[in-house]
């Protein structure tokens, strides 16, 4: 498990129904969890956290940081669309990732 997510999931403000946005140090923590060290990785996710993650949902920021739990291997499967995540909310965070990429100006 990735070391902010024990923090993450035990902050007080986040078990609550209205989930508050993330602050910054959780951002900071979740974009550091982002850098996968897998190039192709690195290349999707570090830009939609940068720039979509801190206006997205509550409920969409926490399905991240759920993602951020799952296994490289898998997560290469899904951006390339070789796989689609069995959880619903899983592959709706995939799907705006790979969105945001096919829109994104480099």
């Amino acid at each position: 498990m990735p070391a902010f997510l024990p923090f993450y999931a035990s902050h007080p403000s986040n078990t609550a129904v209205g989930l508050p946005m993330l602050s910054e140090s959780e951002l900071k923590r979740i974009y550091w969890a982002s850098r996968r060290g897998m190039l192709e990785l690195d290349l999707i996710l570090v830009p939609f956290v940068e720039q979509r993650l801190p206006v997205i949902s509550s409920a969409d920021q926490q399905t991240y940081v759920r993602l951020l739990e799952c296994e490289d291997t898998e997560l290469f499967a899904w951006f390339l669309q070789r796989q689609r995540p069995e959880d619903e909310e899983l592959a709706g965070i995939v799907d705006q990732i790979l969105e945001f990429a096919r829109t994104v100006k480099r």
